[in-house]
């Protein structure tokens, strides 16, 4: 909790500071890009959240994986959270100034946590479907999920679908559960 708190108040700085220079959108695709690449690169976020690597070589990877990519904005980000020993938020931050970006903007996040990744023709199937029941402009976020077996759950604001096999089977074993006949035999 402290840990997202502390990136709610990162993201939010860096927000203030992007919009006041014109370049909240740009930050905001350097946010899509951090938040991308350490969540497909499972030994970089580790990287950033080990107490044991010093905070010189944390600071030369992220120059060299962000630093000609990203905006000076984007760039005293990462020297802030490596000089405040706070590194390991990086990808908190990243989220909470996307969030907070879209909700200036007007957009809808629907989130979508599937079993597997879902393919570009299927979130934009499902980006589509969601705009028109929404009536809204919507961010989709996908959360690869393999405990849901299979299926998807969909939560848009404070709705929840969920068509998940997982949800299924546990329906199911509380029909059995319930059921007076399955408990006599």
């Amino acid at each position: 909790m402290v840990g997202t708190r502390a990136a709610l108040r990162y993201a939010r700085a860096t927000l203030n500071l992007a919009k006041e220079k014109g370049l909240a959108k740009e930050v905001n695709n350097d946010m899509i890009l951090i938040q991308k690449t350490i969540e497909e690169n499972h030994d970089l976020e580790v990287m950033l959240k080990s107490p044991v690597i010093k905070s010189d070589l944390k600071r030369s990877v992220l120059k060299e994986v962000f630093e000609k990519k990203v905006n000076p904005i984007t760039i005293g980000l990462l020297k802030l959270l490596i000089e405040n020993k706070r590194p390991a938020l990086l990808n908190l931050v990243a989220k909470e100034y996307i969030v907070i970006y879209d909700f200036l903007q007007g957009v809808e996040v629907a989130q979508v946590t599937s079993a597997v990744p879902l393919t570009k023709e299927l979130e934009k199937t499902i980006l589509k479907r969601v705009q028109e029941a929404v009536g809204k402009e919507i961010s989709l976020n996908n959360i690869v999920d393999p405990s849901i077996i299979g299926g998807f759950v969909l939560r848009v604001g404070d709705e929840l679908y969920d068509s998940s096999v997982a949800y299924r089977l546990k329906d199911l074993l509380s029909q059995f559960e319930d059921n007076q006949y399955i408990s006599k035999i």
